[in-house]
């Protein structure tokens, strides 16, 4: 091989290319900042989106959270003994309502 040969240079501009291409398959899959033709960043249009996504997420999950803690108090509150003894006594109070209704 003729290291000072036309084949060499372009054998190595190839590689130099792939590579490049290499890394901002890598970068762009993973979410990265790609490079552009002189080193720079650009940064991705998407950006805004995802911001206002997670933001979204943020305030649903701290709903979900809320929510998740007035189920929790509901069902003490439904398997409390307290309730059934509240049961209890209205259904006790049933019957009487009906001695008084039909002595009037």
């Amino acid at each position: 091989m003729n290291w000072g040969g036309p084949e060499f240079v372009l054998a190595i501009i190839a590689l130099s290319t792939g590579g490049w291409l290499v890394n901002n398959w890598i970068r762009a899959r993973h979410g990265y900042a790609l490079e552009d033709e002189w080193g720079g960043k650009t940064r991705r249009a998407d950006d805004e989106a995802t911001g206002q996504l997670t933001a979204e997420n943020r305030e649903l999950r701290d709903q979900l959270e809320v929510f998740s803690e007035r189920v929790n108090i509901l069902e003490r509150i439904v398997t409390d003994k307290g309730y059934a003894v509240a049961s209890e006594i209205d259904s006790l109070r049933a019957p009487r309502q009906l001695e008084g209704q039909t002595r009037q």
